[in-house]
C-alpha cells in the first residue's frame, strides 16, 4: 500500500509538469520559430484592397504553402489577389511547440484575430491561434491557418 501511495503522488506531481512542457529546443530551432513567427503575422495582418501587402508574404511561404494558405482565403480575395476584408491577428502570449522532427517545426501562437470588412462589418475573435509549420533556415512556411471558434 505504501508503495502504491508513493507511485500515485509521484504521478501526480509528474503529470501537470508532463502535460505542460513543449519540446526542447536549440538555440538555433528557437531562431526559427522567432523568424517563422514573425512572418506568418505579416501573412494574417493586412488591410482590405492592399493585394501587394497580402502578395509580399508570398516569399516568406515554400509554392505548397502559399497554395494551401489561399486556399483559406477563398472566397476572401478578388481577381486581382487584393483582400476583400482588413485581419488583423494580435498574439497573446509565446509560440507553443507542438513538434519538430526532419528540420520541419510546428507550432501554435495565442492570440486575437479581428476581422473587418468596410466600415460596418467587424468581428474579434478572442481565443483565435495561428497553426505555423515551418521548414528550412531561413524559414519557410509550409502551413499556415488562422483557428478560431464562434461561441
Amino acid at each position: 500500500m505504501r508503495n502504491f501511495l508513493i507511485l500515485f503522488f509521484v504521478f501526480l506531481v509528474a503529470f501537470p509538469a508532463m502535460s505542460q512542457s513543449s519540446p526542447t529546443l536549440t538555440k538555433e530551432q528557437a531562431t526559427v520559430v522567432d523568424a517563422a513567427q514573425k512572418a506568418a503575422l505579416q501573412a494574417v495582418n493586412f488591410s482590405q484592397g492592399d493585394a501587394e501587402a497580402l502578395k509580399s508574404a508570398r516569399r516568406n511561404f515554400t509554392p505548397e504553402g502559399w497554395d494551401d494558405f489561399m486556399k483559406h482565403m477563398t472566397g476572401f480575395v478578388d481577381q486581382n489577389g487584393a483582400p476583400a476584408l482588413s485581419s488583423n491577428f494580435e498574439p497573446s502570449g509565446n509560440a507553443i511547440v507542438i513538434g519538430h522532427a526532419n528540420g520541419a517545426i510546428h507550432f501554435k501562437v495565442p492570440g486575437t484575430l479581428t476581422q473587418t470588412q468596410g466600415k460596418l462589418s467587424k468581428t474579434t475573435y478572442k481565443n483565435a491561434a495561428i497553426d505555423v509549420k515551418a521548414t528550412g533556415n531561413p524559414p519557410k512556411i509550409s502551413h499556415l491557418e488562422q483557428i478560431y471558434s464562434v461561441h
